[in-house]
């Protein structure tokens, strides 16, 4: 029997569906990466687990949460350098700081909350004298400013849940993204990657009443 070319057109959708949901159904197992075809990029807009490795809904929450505190209080949380710099927009001195040569695998909090911030797997060496990465460990924690002061027009970088000043992001960093984040160590505190690893785990746990 001949099959009429409207039959054939059919089949020829359908096998392109299926392939489709074939690439949306890989799963951890699939080696296609979200930006190796249109069908991996359209079906990788949101995922269980962010960067942070923190379950999506988890981070969402999080980057919504607002912590604030009267200017008394947040004296009496910090040392005095570290308020200069988180509160007061401050910079801490080139080379004479905890972080910029700290090569221990963790990631880096804001100090003035439970904010994960950056990975010491995007950690690099910029020769500036302060921790540079080439990334935030999840978008959602970080806010950007237009920076005018000391003539010069620079992005500032703060943690969006809680406001602290953490330096500034400039185009002049290394593959893959081409960002250096220059941050004041003052604004950061270290979790290393074993109890990082058991923070993700409890706060990825809903909490029981």
């Amino acid at each position: 029997m001949r099959r009429s070319t409207a039959f054939y057109s059919t089949l020829a959708v359908l096998a392109v569906l299926a392939a489709g949901m074939s690439a949306c159904a890989g799963g951890a197992d699939s080696t296609m990466k979200s930006s190796d075809s249109p069908a991996g990029a359209a079906c990788a807009v949101t995922g269980e687990k962010s960067a942070c490795g923190l379950p999506s809904n988890v981070v969402i929450d999080m980057s919504k949460t607002r912590v604030k505190h009267t200017d008394a209080e947040w004296r009496a949380r910090l040392t005095p350098e570290q308020y200069h710099v988180a509160r007061q927009q401050g910079t801490e001195p080139a080379f004479h700081n905890a972080y910029w040569d700290r090569h221990e695998d963790g990631v880096y909090f804001s100090v003035c909350s439970d904010t994960p911030l950056f990975d010491s797997r995007d950690k690099f060496d910029s020769g500036t004298g302060w921790p540079s990465f080439t990334r935030s460990i999840e978008p959602k924690f970080i806010t950007e400013d237009t920076d005018a002061s000391y003539g010069m027009v620079r992005t500032e970088v703060h943690c969006a849940v809680d406001g602290a000043h953490l330096g500034h992001v400039f185009d002049d960093g290394p593959a893959p993204t081409g960002l250096r984040y220059c941050i004041n160590s003052a604004s950061l505190h270290f979790m290393p990657r074993k109890e990082y690893d058991a923070w993700v785990l409890k706060n990825s746990t809903p909490a029981t009443k």
